[in-house]
Order: structure tokens, then sequence, then C-alpha cells
């Protein structure tokens, strides 16, 4: 058994096995509490507790967010809730106690500040109704929490327990809580009729009149009841006995166990039979005794530790006692125990460990007769009356009893083991003498510094986002007056961060700039300065002092005048400096300031009408508000501001739209009164990563929980909009009031199309009415049919479940039976009881899990406990792969959401009618053969495997048949965008549109909130531009920002295909979008689709003759290459009158594709060139790949020709792998596009168009052999290729920083890490982008690793683009050569593909090696590491050195192996690892390669020549000899 040493640990493992929710008040979300630590420890370890089912609730608040509100909604749900806190919480909280106390709360309290702590905390507090423990010593810790949870359950009363951390840290420590002294101590019988009660209870404040009662016979309403007694038996020594072993020996009188009895002890005052009826009584005094003395004769009867309401020891004849009310009793007793004095040997010592409700008649009987002075000791700094507390209490005893000993008070400061000698001579002193001194001080006052022990306030680190935007905005102009960290004499962090303490600093302030600008005016007239310029700029300053930007302007001027003087008259101003400026002044809070208890603060800026700006950070998580909101009262400071009429209001994000922040903050300072900023931050704990944050401010603002808007109640004066929605979405109170205040109708005209989404209340109950109308409607189109019912539902990823689910379906129909189809989760759970033959299919989602549109079905299903299926058949059919986690350990993810549902069906009396179905992505036929085995059986146990005349099924639609029938990429594209009832397009849509440069996607952040919102996913379009080479010009770069700030999600994507990718496209923006492109005079057509799509070029920076000449190539057969079609013009660039034209003229234009034909390509067709020495477009990793050869005379001759090169693979599918393209010869220069075209041909025409993933041109090639293709070029060429000449290459990353060409232009390479362009707090990107491309000088270079160089800067415009470089940080290149030879695809959330994290992970996974890199010597040399969330390639992983390959949320196969010039593939080291086995593999590994490693040797070629891994010498190959084999074993 362990051990326990403090009194924080020993109260939170009592807590822990006794409660069902614990409300862990904490410092701050990332400062431990001394009880959070033992908690966290406890549910890490999944420690069972005795009261939960499973483990407690713990719920972590800060301390300054009104924490105790908390616990009004799980203790009202019938869950046993308790609160760990310090002192500093409770006078705050005296609202809520007087509530809480009516319930069967636990608060376990240590004193503070820890040290010298101040018990006036506790006695603000004694007349709230709580019953009040005291425990003194490590060991009463526990038994006295144990009694407080104990007393609760028995009373139905809330119990405070407090103590001295400080004092019982000097306890030697004590063995764990036993488990069944626990248990038997509680009483569980009361505790399950608790949890199987909620109250009605809604309000907060308001008193509804509950009370805790007792059930009792009628006749006992009335008793009165004895008092209860003690008996006294003296120590045999007669001195004390030492903590923590000293306790009274006395016996205590004990009660009832029962809660319905209430009578005292004894046996029943009649024997006969009889019945009466039952009444309710309030819970008495007498009651908490009796039940308290219960609980502690359990305790003393297991362990022999005995306690009563007060505690005596000492001798029996004692004539003096010290009543000691938080004081270190240990101090004193060893005092008096070790003193020679005979002044002490007839002392006793008192405690209070029943502090509420105070039983004097408890304690008379403790009291020797021979005591005539009694000297009440009270550690109580705040006195609210003349008399201590416990001196009043003692008084009211004794005057009760007849009892007359002299009581003297003392107020106890602070003591320790040096001073306590003194102490307790002072008060004996004063205590015999004839006229007793009251309320003498003893000890100190001061104590220790407090600060050495207050709660340290401290701004989250997340919260520096906007502090820093704050900065960046305003810099020297800003003043925060309640800094955290500021001086402020006397005045502690907590009350100088408050809003009230804030707004009085910033209206002293105000009155010191007047008073300030009267001194200027004075000096500006004087002869005080040395000199007489500053005179004549004082003068010019003061006239314009209350002009903001005027003021701001002269005061650089000003300060720098006054440095320069030297005067005592200069030196004297300079010291108020900041005043010069007309200050932007602003108070920082949190959402503490919501709750009524924070809220007067703001209520004072706000009716005062100054002119002072609020930022108030949110840091709720939407996951958490629906929980949270009902009991905690949060106010919408946001409403609340905007009743007041004369304040302005933002409602920002800075991780949903940066640019929106910073209008707002500029809005606010510009105007004249009250502002309020909130700022949402959601986040659990404060060192919560960046990308939780921004998952949950998405959930938050797409859904209406927090808007984004802005409010000027002045706007109609400037001939604006009031009210500026700057999300898509309101939440109902926010309408409400826009409704009130008659400007909804504006808003409707002015952005009609929100008009359908200006509601934020999407219950749950919305979505269980749509499952119940869907069904309903459904089975009353299945009433008139014949057959049996059957109804098919299924839980898919990728469509598979989906499709084979909707093809039984309508078998069944064909064979009479009535169908009904439906995804799991849209089924009414609560109708499977009802059903007759139930038939489900499901994919395998992650490790093991239901794919999304299941979970909530299966969960539903797992935890139930009253669904009845005994009438019930079923069948269930799973797809899956055997050897998608390769481990032995691993195998039980195969199939499992199919084979637990099976199971779970079976034990709620369901009758299966197959055996489960398994389908296996192995099998010769993937899943369809075990299908084909499973479908048969399940008709004969339906009896109707024998129906004749069915008619065969037609083919299921593929990629070739919706080319065909496309008129040449039409489709019903232009119908599906005028649709406005839906976001999305049809499905045949969705693969044309691809042809047009746009993928359709949804917001994998957002999925399963909004499906359970009863709202369709989050649909929008990624947007591909074509950019041949990657080159754009300075304008085009201003206008690709502006679309993705007006059309887009505010950032742009560098794409590894050197172009421009836009995210987060609404439909309704897609077409304005795509004509912004045209403006920009580039396009999007055949960017993405079944067609050549973007040609790549080297960027070569430092020969800019040669990369011209090359990209003038790319660019010539870009063109070249270009599909014909005139449907990319008629969708997206035709007006809507020559549209209409065209339509009356008969559409008579029919197209042509010379090239591709009505069908297109059988797959994706890609291009590159590379420049020697340089690979950095990955020129083997393409369908051709073309290598420049420069000529004798410095220019372009020609290029070697690779084809058959490709990255996609699909996981565990041997049969798909990837591959480095074969040499096909030598082309010239001039001719190269005509030999592109006829590779592109042969692949058109021998390409497999069956099966998709067979249908590259790798497998092509593989498929007819290198000569055989080779020679089919040449055949249709009528040319043959040359000898290829010879070249090298030596890297295929960038090279970053500052080069020179040969015309004497300068080059900058950036790093885009993973080429996202956006602005963050820490990095304004985007905006510094903007800045140097407005210069309009060079041009812009996209590279094929996701960077930016700024190309053709001529010397004389160096010093102006390198200012605003550094300004904005862009010249920082200053990064360990792992993160610059890094890259990421894009991932979650908004690839469909995706199985893992990519982009937003690759970052956090290098800044945890970047220590080892260093430590081994590392950080300037390259590793190639790229991360892709699925193995489809697009960051070319397979030929990194080192890859990570996402397979499951959080898992990754990895790679090592590959060439660091981009030439040889890598193999398979690891699948299916998470972070920690990562870090495990590559931290000794890095370390390794730095030790051994030989001269110039990559980090790929170690790792094969010391055994890692063997070298993928082909792609055919790419399966064979990995270093971790896949186990067929299940």
């Amino acid at each position: 058994m362990g051990s326990i040493s403090t009194a924080g640990q020993a109260v939170a493992r009592i807590a822990y096995l006794a409660s069902d929710v614990i409300v862990s008040v904490q410092p701050s979300l990332a400062s431990d509490s001394e009880f959070s630590e033992s908690l966290r420890s406890l549910q890490k370890h999944q420690s069972p507790s005795l009261v939960a089912k499973g483990q407690p609730e713990i719920l972590p608040v800060r301390h300054n967010a009104d924490p105790l509100l908390s616990v009004f909604q799980p203790i009202r749900a019938g869950k046993l809730t308790s609160v760990t806190t310090t002192s500093s919480i409770l006078v705050k909280s005296i609202p809520h106690l007087y509530k809480l106390a009516q319930y069967p709360v636990v608060i376990h309290v240590s004193v503070q500040p820890v040290g010298f702590p101040d018990f006036s905390d506790i006695t603000s507090i004694r007349q709230s109704g709580f019953t009040f423990l005291q425990s003194e010593t490590l060991q009463q810790a526990q038994d006295i929490a144990l009694t407080a949870h104990a007393l609760a359950i028995k009373s139905g009363k809330g119990v405070i327990h407090f103590f001295d951390s400080g004092a019982i840290a000097m306890s030697k420590q004590i063995p764990h809580e036993n488990r069944e002294l626990v248990r038997a101590v509680l009483d569980l019988d009361t505790v399950a009729a608790f949890q199987r009660t909620t109250t009605e209870e809604n309000g907060l404040y308001a008193d509804d009149g509950r009370t805790a009662t007792l059930s009792v016979a009628r006749s006992q309403v009335a008793t009165t009841h004895g008092q209860p007694t003690g008996i006294v038996s003296p120590a045999d020594d007669g001195k004390t006995l030492h903590l923590p072993d000293r306790t009274s020996t006395r016996e205590s009188s004990t009660g009832s166990s029962r809660r319905e009895s209430s009578t005292m002890s004894g046996a029943s005052e009649s024997s006969a039979t009889t019945v009466e009826s039952l009444a309710l009584r309030t819970v008495s005094s007498e009651d908490i005794y009796r039940f308290a003395t219960q609980i502690w004769a359990n305790i003393k009867e297991a362990t022999g530790r005995s306690y009563d309401a007060f505690d005596y020891t000492g001798p029996a004849n004692a004539e003096a006692a010290l009543f000691l009310f938080g004081a270190d009793t240990a101090i004193f007793a060893n005092e008096i125990d070790s003193s020679e004095s005979e002044q002490y040997s007839s002392v006793g010592l008192l405690t209070a460990r029943l502090y509420r409700p105070w039983l004097g008649a408890s304690l008379l009987p403790l009291l020797p007769k021979s005591i005539k002075r009694i000297a009440v000791v009270e550690q109580v700094r705040r006195k609210t009356t003349k008399w201590g507390p416990l001196l009043l209490d003692l008084l009211m005893s004794l005057k009760s009893s007849g009892s007359s000993p002299t009581i003297v008070g003392y107020q106890l400061g602070y003591i320790n083991e040096k001073t306590v000698k003194q102490a307790l001579r002072g008060v004996f002193q004063n205590l015999v003498s004839e006229s007793p001194v009251q309320n003498l001080q003893v000890g100190t006052v001061e104590g220790p510094k407090p600060e050495d022990h207050d709660i340290k306030l401290e701004q989250p680190g997340l919260e520096n986002a906007y502090m820093k935007i704050l900065n960046q905005v305003f810099g020297e102009r800003l003043h925060i007056a309640n800094q955290l960290g500021a001086k402020n004499a006397g005045i502690s962090n907590e009350i100088s961060s408050t809003p009230e303490y804030g707004y009085g600093s910033l209206i002293a302030r105000k009155e010191h700039r007047t008073r300030f600008i009267d001194e200027v005016r004075t000096a500006s007239k004087g002869n005080d300065f040395a000199t007489k310029a500053p005179l004549q700029w004082l003068s010019k300053w003061a006239l314009d002092a209350e002009n903001g930007d005027k003021a701001n302007e002269l005061a650089t001027e000003v300060i720098s005048q006054l440095s320069t003087d030297g005067s005592a008259a200069a030196s004297s101003l300079l010291l108020s400096k900041k005043l010069f400026h007309m200050e932007s002044p602003w108070l920082i809070g949190s959402d503490a300031w919501s709750y009524d208890l924070g809220n007067s603060g703001v209520h004072h800026v706000l009716a005062s009408g100054e002119n002072i700006n609020m930022l108030i950070i949110d840091s709720q998580p939407y996951s958490e508000h629906a929980a949270a909101d009902a009991a905690r009262r949060k106010k919408d400071i946001g409403l609340y501001a905007m009743n007041f009429g004369n304040a302005y209001v933002a409602s920002v994000a800075v991780y949903s739209s940066y640019t929106q922040v910073l209008e707002a903050m500029i809005e606010a300072d510009k105007f004249d009164g009250p502002s309020v900023v909130l700022a949402y931050l959601p986040y659990e704990k404060e060192n919560d990563t960046p990308l939780a944050v921004l998952q949950e401010t998405k959930k938050a603002v797409d859904l209406g929980y927090w808007p984004l808007y802005r409010w000027d109640p002045r706007g109609d004066d400037k001939g604006e909009p009031n009210f500026q929605l700057d999300s898509e979405r309101i939440k109902k109170e926010l309408e409400e009031f826009l409704a009130r205040d008659n400007y909804m109708s504006q808003l409707m005209k002015r952005h009609p199309e929100f008009s359908s989404n200006l509601s934020g209340s999407y219950g749950s109950e919305v979505r269980q009415l749509q499952k119940r109308k869907a069904k309903d409607a459904y089975g009353k189109l299945l009433e008139g049919l014949a057959g049996d019912p059957m109804t098919v539902l299924f839980a898919s990823d990728n469509g598979n479940a989906e499709n084979l689910a909707k093809r039984l379906a309508n078998r069944g129909k064909a064979r009479g039976l009535k169908t009904m189809c439906m995804a799991m989760d849209d089924y009414p759970v609560e109708d499977l009881g009802n059903e007759q033959n139930v038939v489900i299919l499901t994919s395998t989602a992650g490790q093991g899990e239901f794919p999304q549109n299941g979970r909530t079905f299966w969960e539903t299903v797992r935890d139930s406990t009253d669904l009845d299926l005994a009438t019930v058949n079923f069948a269930v059919f799973a797809l899956g792969d055997s050897h998608y986690w390769p481990r032995k350990e691993d195998k039980i993810y195969y199939n499992k959401p199919g084979k637990d549902l099976h199971n779970r069906l079976l034990t709620l009396g369901a009758k299966a009618l197959t055996e489960c179905g398994l389908g296996d992505d192995q099998d010769p036929d993937a899943y369809q053969t075990g299908y084909a085995g499973w479908e048969p059986s399940l008709w004969q146990a339906l009896g109707v495997d024998k129906v004749e005349g069915i008619v065969d099924e037609p083919p299921p639609i593929t990629n070739e048949d919706i080319k065909a029938e496309s008129n040449y990429l039409r489709g019903t594209i232009e119908e599906g965008l005028n649709d406005p009832s839906t976001g999305a397009i049809s499905a045949a849509d969705q693969q044309l549109t691809k042809f047009h440069g746009t993928y359709m996607q949804d917001d994998r952040d957002l999925r399963d909130e909004r499906k359970a919102q009863g709202l369709e996913p989050a649909y929008s379009f990624m947007i591909r531009c074509r950019l041949a080479g990657g080159v754009a010009t300075p304008d085009q770069w201003l206008q690709m920002d502006a679309i993705s700030t007006k059309l887009g999600n505010e950032t742009m994507k560098l794409t590894t295909r050197q172009t421009f990718q836009f995210h987060g496209v609404i439909k309704g923006k897609l077409k304005p979008a795509m004509q912004a492109i045209n403006k920009a005079l580039m396009t999007t057509i055949a960017a993405c689709g079944d067609v050549n799509r973007n040609v790549m070029c080297s960027s070569l920076p430092q020969h800019s003759r040669y990369h011209s000449e090359v990209h003038a190539i790319s660019k010539k057969i870009s063109d070249h290459l270009l599909p014909s079609t005139t449907a990319y013009h008629e969708i997206w660039l035709e007006d809507d009158e020559t549209k209409q034209k065209r339509k009356v003229a008969g559409d008579a234009i029919v197209d042509n594709e010379p090239l591709y034909g009505p069908t297109y390509l059988p797959r994706k067709f890609k291009i590159t060139i590379a420049i020697p020495p340089h690979n950095d477009t990955d020129v083997y990793a393409h369908d051709i790949g073309l290598i420049a050869i420069k000529g004798a005379d410095g220019h372009l001759a020609g290029f070697n020709l690779l084809a058959g090169g490709g990255m996609g693979v699909t996981h565990n599918n041997k049969k798909t792998y990837p591959r480095t393209g074969s040499m096909l010869g030598y082309v010239s220069a001039d001719a190269v596009h005509i030999a592109c075209e006829k590779v592109m041909l042969v692949q058109r025409d021998h390409g497999d168009r069956k099966n998709r993933k067979h249908a590259r041109l790798k497998y092509t090639i593989d498929d007819m052999g290198v000569d055989v293709f080779r020679g089919k070029v040449e055949e249709l060429w009528g040319q043959k290729f040359a000898d290829p000449k010879p070249f090298t290459f030596q890297s295929n990353i960038d090279t970053f920083g500052w080069q020179k060409d040969e015309n004497g232009l300068n080059h900058f390479t950036f790093f885009i890490e993973n080429g996202r362009i956006e602005d963050t707090a820490d990095f304004p990107m985007k905006s510094g982008l903007i800045e140097l491309a407005k210069l309009g000088k060079g041009e812009f270079r996209l590279t094929g690793n996701q960077h930016l160089i700024i190309s053709n800067i001529a010397d004389e415009d160096l010093p102006k683009v390198k200012d605003l470089m550094r300004k904005y940080k862009l010249d920082n290149t200053d990064f360990s050569g792992l993160r610059l030879s890094s890259s990421a695809c894009v991932a979650f959330p908004t690839c469909g593909l995706a199985m893992a994290e990519s982009e937003r992970y690759l970052p956090v996974l290098i800044s945890k090696l970047e220590s080892t890199i260093e430590e081994a010597g590392l950080r300037q040399d390259s590793i190639v590491m790229r991360m892709t969330g699925c193995p489809n390639g697009c960051a070319r992983p397979w030929l990194a050195e080192v890859a990570f390959v996402g397979k499951a949320f959080g898992a990754y196969n990895m790679y090592l192996g590959g060439g660091y010039h981009g030439q040889r593939l890598n193999k398979l080291y690891r699948s299916s690892i998470k972070e920690d086995e990562i870090l495990e593999i590559m931290r000794p590994l890095i370390k390794k390669y730095a030790a051994e490693r030989e001269q110039g040797e990559r980090f790929g070629d170690f790792v094969i020549r010391t055994g890692y891994i063997k070298p993928t010498t082909e792609g055919k190959f790419f399966h064979e000899d990995t270093a971790e084999v896949e186990s067929d074993e299940e």
C-alpha cells in the first residue's frame, strides 16, 4: 500500500472515491492546485470510484470563474458532487453557499495563505447553513474528509471540511485509505437513492424553499431530543498527547445509521407491531451530531481513532484551557508538554472538530469542573465584530449552562517553533492577571510575505495571441490599465487585475493627462529649457493634445527634442513621456467577467460612458457550452453592452478571422465611448495545442455559438449599418436583440443569403425530430406494399458500405420485401425493438471504430439497458482490411465494429439471421469475396432465395460513364450551382468539377457537431489554379490574396504542384472566385481531373536567363495539352445575357477534344521539369519528368524524358505502389511538347479504364514493359528518342535566403511552412507579402516544395524590400535543416481522403525532434522529411528520406531510405505507430546518424548502409523486404 504525505493528496483520494463529480478549483487551467495533481493521477490510472459508475468526472475550473456555479447542475441531476478549493473563493461565493447548503455537497477547503492562514474566510460564512468540520493533522485530514462525505450523504446537507495544509505538512506520512472502510462508512444505499433523484429547482440565487429533510414517524416530528454528552478520561500522566496521536479517549453516544430515523439511541418504546405514517422533518443540529458520532464510531471500531465535536486533551483537574481556532495546535501542544514551568501543568487544550452546527451542549461535559479561565486564541485577521466569533460562541454556550469561567479572547498572529514560547507566555500572563486585556495580539501581525503563497495570476500563454495583436496595432500608444505583473504599490495582483481597479486606474490616468497638458502649456511659455527648440514643439503639441492623430504625430518629435535638451524641466516632462501620446486605453479580462459575481466592473465602465476599451477573452470550448451554460448563468456581455446603447461591441475569434480581429480593434479604438471586444479563444487546458483551439473555434463560429460581428450604435450617423455580421450564423439571443432594435430587416436586405441561417438553437431535439419525420414518411410509403419489411442500415466513410447497402435494399425490393435504407445515425434507435428484420452494413474506421455516420447509433445501442430486441431478426456485414493493422496485438481491430455490433444485438435478445459477414480488402475481389457468400445466406434466411423473374441489375455508373455522358465536362454543374437548397453538388458533378479545377469538400472538424445539430456538412470548395512553372506577377499575387480573403477562408496554400490553392470557398462564391482568377489572367481548367495538370518547373533563382528559357517550355507544354472544351467558359465566365442568347440559338456549337476525346484520360497526368543540379520538383515522381539539358552555348538544348513516375498507393493493397520514372531518352527543346503529347496519347489509348487504382501511366508501363512502351510512343511520334545526356542532381530542396543571378538581380527564398500563407499573431506573413507585392517589383515564383521566391529585385530596390521583410519577420530563415527540408499535404480538415493530420501536425512533430537534432549537432543538416494524411502521396512522401503516411487519426506508417536527390523510393519501416513510438524510434536514430555517418553520407543512404531498411530498386518491389512483416494471423 502506498503512502500519503500531503493533506491535498489525502483529501483528493477520499473525494475521488466518494463523488460522482469533483469540481477542481485551480489557480489556472495550466497550474495545479494542491488537490488536482492527485485527482489527475487517479483519473489517468483509471482508478474506480465507490460512488460513481466507473470513474468520477473531474471538472477543472479557474478560481476566478465563479467556480461554485459548476456545482448546481450535477448535484441537481442526482450526482454527488464535491469541490476541492482554497479559501479564497468562499466569501465571493456566499450567494451560492446558502442554496448549496441544502444539497449533499462537500467542499474541501485549504485555508490560505499557506504558512499564515486567515480563518476569517471560514468564520465569515459560518451562518451559510453548511456543516463545518476541521482537521489538524494528516491522519485527521483523511478521516474527516471521509466523515464529511458520509455526513453529507446521511444528512442531505452540505459539508465544508477545512484545514491548514501548511501545518499538516509537518505530519508524518500515512498509508492510503482503506477502501473497505470507506465503503463501510459511506451509506451506499442512501447514495443510490440520491442518484436516482433529480430536482426541479433551476434558480441560482432566489430562495426556492428547498431544505434538507428526514423521513420520520409522524408521532416523532415534535420530539425534543436529549442533549448529547461526553465522558472525559484524563491522560495517564496528566500531560497532553502529542499530535498527530493526541485525541480524546472519551466514549461517544451514537445514533441510528438510518437516515429515516429521528430517534437518538436506545430501544423503541414498544415492541408491539404498529404501522405509522411518515412525515418529513427538517434536519436539525442534533441530527447532524448523531450522524457524525455514528460515523466516528465506525471509524473508531475499524482503526481505534476516535473523534468528537470538540477535542479536549489535558489533565482532568485543569484550571485553565487554551481554545485554539486556526492555530497550529501541535506547536502549542509540544511547547506545553515540553515546558518545565508549573504554570502549564494544569492547562488543557480545546479545539473544535465540528465547528458548525455549534453544539455547546456537547462541549460543556468535556470541560473539567475545575476550569476557571479559558483563553480563546483565534487566527482570524479580518473581524467584523469587536469580539472574535469563537469567543462569542463560547460565551453563549457557557452563559446558557450557568458556568462562569473567565474567558479572554486573543487574536493570533504569525508564530512558529521559535516564537511559540514567547507567545504562550504572553497568553498566560494576560490570562491570569487581575484585569485581562481582551483581543490582545499574539505573534507578529505580518507573518511571511503573502505574495510568496498567493495565487500567482498569469495570463495564459494561448491568450498572448490577442495581446500581440494589440501591440502590433497600437505600439507605444497601448496602455493596459490592469496589466498583470504591473507594479501597483500595496495592491495585490488579484485586485489590480479586476475591471473595477482598471476602470478607476484609467479615470485617474485621464485626470493625470489633463494635468500633464496643463504642465506642458505652462512649460511652453517659460524659459526653463537649455535650448529654444523644445518650446516650439511643446506649443504645437499643446494645441493638439486632445486630437489623437495629431498628438501622436507630434509626440515622437517632442520626446526627441526633450531628450536632447538636458534641462531639469525636460527631464521632469520625460518622466511622463507616454502621456505625450493619445493612448489607446484597454482593460483585459476573461470570461470570469461574464458571471454575475465578476460583472460589476463591466457595468461600471458601460454605465460611465467613458472612452475605455475592454478586451474580454472567452475560453469556454463550444463542446462544453451545452452542459455548462444552463447552470453557470454566463452572461452574453456583447448583448449586455449593446442594450446600453452607448457602446461599440465586436465579437471576434483570431483562429477564425485574423482580419476581422484587426478591424474590430481599430474600430474600438476610434469609437468615442465604451468599447467591448469579445475575443474567443477556447481551450480545455492552457497548454492545449493551437490545433485544438482552431478546431473548437471553427465549431463555435460555424454553428452560431460564437458569431463574428461588429456593432456600432452610431453607424447610422455615418451612413453605415449599425450591425455587421462577419460570420454566417448568429445565435437566437442576438437575433432577438436585432429584431427588437429593428435591424434584422436591414440585415436581410443587405445579406439575403444569411436569412435562412439566422438561428442558433439547433438542439438535439431538432435532430431527433428530423429522424422521426424521415422514418415515418418512408414508413407510410411502404404501408401499401406486400412482403416482409427489411430495414437496411449502413455506416460508411468512403462509400463502399453505403453503396453495398443501397444495392442490397434494391435487391430486397426486387424479391418482394418492403425495404428501407438509411445511415445508422439517421435511424431513431428507440424504434429498433419494433423492427422485424434489420440488416446492418458497416465499414471500419480508424483504430477499429465505427464510421462517423454510425457512431451515435452504436453508442446508444452499446449503452442501452432497456432495449428489448427479442422479436427482432438481424444480420450484420462488416467491411475491413485484415492487414491494415499488421501487428498481432492489433488484429482485434479487423472488422471490430461489425463484430461488436453483432455480439451486442445478440446480448439484447435479437436473433441472428446469418453469421456476422466479414469482407476483407485482402481477398481477391476485396470485400466482394466475403459478401458473395453472405448475401445468399441472408435471402435464404428471409425465405426469398428462390424468387424467379428477377431483372438483372444495371452495372454501377463509373467515372468513365460520367465523362462520356457529360457533354464535354458540362454535366449538370450549372444547375447544381443554382440550387440554393444545399451547399453541395451532385456526386457526378463532383467528378466533373475536378476538370474545372475545383473539388467539393466539407470541413471535417465540424462534421460530427453539424450532424448532431441536424445540419448538412459544412460544404465548401477547393480551387486550384493552373500556373505553368509557378511564376506570378506582383499584381497577380495581390489578386490571389484578395480572392482568398474575400471569397475563401482568408488563407492561401502554395501547393506541391507549384500553384495557388484556395480553401473554404462556399458554393455561392465559387463562380465569383473563378471569374476573379480569370481577371488575374490565370485559369483553373485542367488543374485537376483526368487530364494533364499544371506543368511544374524548377525555380532556379541563380540563373534567371536560363530559367526563363525553361519556363517558356513549361508554358508551351501546358498550353499545348490544354483541353479544348468550351464548357469552362460557358459555366464560369459567360455573363447571363450571353448565356441566354446562346440558349435561344439552340446551343449549336458542338465541342471537340482532338487530344483527349470525350472520355479524356484514364487518370490524372502530371508533367514536371527539373533543372540540374536541383531536383526541387521531384522529377522522378511524375507521369513525365523532363530533365533540362544545357547546351555548350549555355542555352537550353533539350530534355531527358522520364515516364511512368507516380505516387498514389492504397494502404495494404500490394497491387498499388509508387514508382519512379523510367528513362525513355533525350528530345530536343523544340520537339519536347510533341513528345509529351505522344506519351500522353499512348496512355490515353492503353491505360486501364476499368480499375482506377490501376489506371495511372506507371502501371501501363509496367504492364507493357519500358521498351514496348517507348516503341509505341516513337511509332505514334514518327521519331526516335536519342540517348539520354549526362546530368547530376545534388538535392531536391530549396535554397533559402538571398541569391544574386548572372544579371545582377536579387532573389530571396522565403520559408513558408507547408505552403500555408496566413496571418497569425506571431507572424503576419500574409500582410507582409501584400506589402511586398504593392511595391510592384520583380516577380513571385512558387516552388515545388511549397515555398516562395521573390525574384528579379534590382539593387536600388533592395533597401525598401529588406525593410518590409524585416518589419513583417519575412527575412527569417533561421530554422533547423530538418524543418527547412520538410513538406506536408493539407489533410484535415478539408481533404476528404485524409486519415490523419498532416499540415497541422508535422510542425509539432518537428518541434519535438529539434532538441535531439540540436543535441546531435545536426541543426544545419538537411534531412528530407515529409508527411501526408493518406497514401495518395500529394507531398510525394515515398521519395523522402523519412516519411509518415497517415493510416488512422494519430497513427502513421513510417518509411525510411528515400534518396536525398529524390531518385530512390523509401520502404516501410514501421506500421501504424503513434507519436510516442515515432519519437522513440527517431531520437536514437538521429543520434546514431550523427555519430556514425560517413563523410557526406545522407540520412536515407545511412539507414540503408546500417541495415535499418533495404533499398527499393523499383516501384514493383516497394512492398518487398519491408522492415516490418505484416502478419496474416487473426
